[in-house]
């Protein structure tokens, strides 16, 4: 039920200046109350009229959750002194607003509403200085009037700051002829957001603008499942059915996004939205560049990896060696091969073969884990691709976007450069990588190609493997160390279609039949925390149980609400918060899911002093929680590598526990043991690429529980995920010259 309330603001508690966020303690009629909501720019000393509800922390007792709100200049002129000394008008303090009120008096609010040049008239306000806090004024009116006419579309206030600070005055037009813009514009506006505000504003439902709109949410929407196009005719038949719009319709409008330059449409079938075709065109390109031979005298190459071989004593074998070599005398090269078959070998023989020549070298990998796995198997210094382009903010942008500050203008400083897990790499961060990449760097990509693709957009290993167009080399023998590991070896039988020992004579590899969904959650939380921290030697937050799905009894989301009760539950030291999905607690082991390239970390040395900063967690990171203060609304996580990184509670959608992940989010990670329950699920999910990824993530041990046959049907059923991609056409046409 909807209260009101009202009265002056007498003392600013808490304030976040980027969400506008606010905690204030305002003196009504009845006594004190305490407020909290998004209430950017407001003073102490304005008189607030307010609509919301009283909820009831459970730490700080009674509050008014404001939703709308509308605020006013005090016209007394004691709580007239308190507002202009509040530091709401920059410029003016405490002593400042006496003289002010000295010298007008009663007739303050007028002069400061109708007549602020007059303000010069003040001993210590200069003519600029008066129009400096004129123009103030007039923001703060504009702002509030703003957030009035936007309340009427129902638009919540924390979205209205956003439009706000993103169109200004301008919003006015754009909320009354065309809404579908702010999908296109402001992160965290969808088509449906956009459309509910159309329907406010009285569009119609075959308006041109709303149909466009909706093709363009549809293609963006596409992107999610991993493809870069969309068929014409599924496009037109999804398009149709959210639009509620006959095909004829759909297409006469894409037709004018054609010509918009907001979708390319290729070979009368394919539709991609115009940024996304272009990105991956330019990456087809760039990697062609790339493509060069550098270095063909065979007999030098040879003598080269002898050398390496005698300095580290070992012994390549014939697709290592051949490995090595191509890696020298190509631009280009692409690596692949499942575990334990010396990729890591090969890596650290052309490393030493590069530092030989006194050639300086970056490693990367897409991941912070994956990149300290780089790391310790190397023992050279690796970073994620999104550190090493050197992610950053742009201070003169007000958007407040993000972009990396190695590009074509900033090239990375190398002579080589050597990515590992590239079947991660989607077609974005493909390309912000080659722009950064000067014609004439060796780029190594090395990568098991039989994983699941990359979450984002595309498959661009896969793709530029099939072009054939670049060297590759396929490493395919298992090593005598790694065929001790039945998880190495059952990985490549899984891959290749054969049959597993299920016996449990395994060390690491580990079959549990249990036809019953309960039984199956029990031994999950036995061995998550019981059975396997002793066994391999790791803490109970380490061992990391993966399932093919999201919802249902064995999906992440009952999951981990089982697990958290038994590993991490409620605590009188602990504090937590309910979100919407689940409850947080200080001590859960949580997941990023999605890229926030706006987020700031910083790495905190001894007494908490922070060593280092930048911007970005991204789509998989890991991390634990280690605070929650409920006066301020935040939660503070560190990452890997000991990044502390502050969320506010709106920003909780990003997070979910990580007791349990899918196995699509798992890519690039590796763990002590990992505990994979399958019981049953949709053909599309329960594939064997998934199970081999699933396997592939564990170092000491696996254990999958649940149902043989459901485990069988998954190693027999070979079909992926489908993707529309064309980088392996564009390579290919680029290099033919028929582009």
């Amino acid at each position: 039920m909807t209260e009101t309330a009202s009265g002056y603001v007498e003392r600013i508690v808490y304030r976040n200046e980027d969400n506008g966020y606010t905690v204030l303690e305002m003196e009504t009629e009845d006594g004190e109350l305490m407020c909290v909501g998004t209430l950017p720019n407001i003073a102490e000393g304005e008189f607030l009229e307010m609509t919301g509800r009283t909820i009831v922390h459970p730490t700080y007792g009674e509050q008014f959750k404001v939703e709308t709100w509308t605020s006013s200049v005090p016209a007394d002129s004691k709580a007239l002194l308190k507002y202009l000394g509040s530091g709401a008008i920059k410029g003016i303090g405490q002593a400042l607003a006496a003289r002010i009120l000295k010298k007008f008096g009663d007739d303050t609010l007028r002069v400061l509403n109708e007549e602020p040049e007059r303000l010069a008239e003040v001993k210590g306000i200069s003519e600029n200085k008066a129009r400096t806090i004129a123009l103030q004024i007039e923001e703060r009116s504009q702002l509030q009037n703003a957030m009035i006419f936007m309340s009427g579309y129902g638009i919540s206030l924390n979205m209205s700051l956003k439009i706000y600070q993103h169109y200004g005055e301008s919003l006015y037009l754009i909320l009354q002829e065309n809404p579908y813009r702010l999908a296109e514009d402001i992160e965290g506006i969808g088509f449906k957001t956009a459309d509910e505000i159309a329907m406010q504003a009285g569009i119609r439902k075959n308006s041109p603008n709303r149909i466009k709109s909706g093709i363009l949410y549809v293609l963006s929407s596409n992107l999610t499942s991993g493809s870069v196009y969309m068929p014409v005719d599924r496009l037109t038949a999804e398009a149709g059915e959210l639009l509620e719009s006959e095909p004829e319709e759909i297409g006469k409008y894409m037709t004018d996004l054609v010509l918009e330059h907001k979708i390319v449409v290729k070979n009368k079938d394919r539709v991609y939205s115009a940024r996304v075709y272009f990105t991956e065109l330019d990456t087809a390109r760039m990697l062609n560049a790339l493509n060069v031979v550098c270095d063909s005298d065979s007999l030098r190459v040879e003598k080269l990896i002898r050398r390496a071989e005698s300095d580290s004593d070992i012994i390549l074998d014939e697709l290592q060696r051949n490995a090595v070599a191509e890696a020298l005398k190509n631009g280009l090269f692409i690596l692949t091969g499942g575990p334990g078959t010396g990729k890591t070998t090969a890596i650290n023989t052309m490393i030493k073969v590069f530092s030989a020549q006194h050639m300086d070298i970056l490693l990367a990998a897409p991941t912070g884990r994956a990149a300290k796995r780089m790391t310790e198997a190397c023992g050279f210094e690796a970073s994620t691709i999104h550190r090493m382009l050197e992610l950053t903010g742009d201070p003169e942008d007000p958007s407040g976007r993000v972009h990396f500050m190695r590009n074509k203008e900033n090239p990375l400083e190398a002579d080589v450069i050597i990515v590992d897990e590239a079947s991660m790499i989607d077609i974005f961060l493909m390309h912000a990588l080659l722009a950064a990449i000067l014609p004439g760097t060796r780029l190594i990509l090395v990568g098991d190609v039989n994983q699941l693709p990359s979450v984002g957009p595309g498959r661009v290993l896969a793709d530029m493997i099939a072009s054939e167009e670049f060297p590759v080399v396929k490493l395919d023998r298992i090593f005598r160390q790694a065929a001790a590991s039945d998880i190495i070896v059952n990985a490549h039988r899984i891959n290749a279609g054969e049959e597993i020992s299920l016996d449990n004579k395994s060390r690491d590899f580990f079959f549990l039949e249990r036809p019953d969904v309960r039984v199956v959650q029990k031994v999950v939380l036995t061995l998550v925390s019981e059975k396997l921290p002793p066994y391999v030697g790791a803490d109970v937050r380490d061992i990391q149980v993966l399932t093919p799905m999201r919802k249902g009894a064995l999906g992440v989301e009952a999951l981990n609400t089982l697990l958290q009760k038994y590993i991490n539950p409620p605590s009188k030291d602990k504090n937590e918060h309910t979100a919407d999905r689940c409850v947080f607690r200080e001590g859960d082991k949580v997941m990023q899911i999605k890229n926030n390239y706006q987020l700031e970390w910083e790495i905190r040395g001894k007494y908490g002093i922070a060593a280092a900063a930048g911007c970005g967690v991204f789509n998989g990171d890991l991390g634990i929680i280690d605070s929650i203060n409920a006066f301020n609304e935040t939660l503070t996580v560190i990452f890997d590598e000991n990044r502390y990184v502050e969320y506010s509670f709106r920003q909780l959608d990003e997070l979910e526990l990580a007791y349990a992940v899918t196995v699509h989010k798992s890519q690039g990670s590796e763990y002590p043991a990992v505990v994979i329950p399958i019981l049953s699920g949709p053909a599309m999910l329960m594939t064997r690429n998934l199970i081999y990824t699933a396997v592939t993530r564990a170092k000491k041990c696996v254990v999958i529980t649940g149902s043989r046959k459901a485990l069988l049907e998954m190693i027999a059923n070979v079909k992926e995920d489908e993707r529309f991609t064309s980088l392996a056409e564009e390579i290919r046409e680029l290099a033919e010259g028929l582009v």
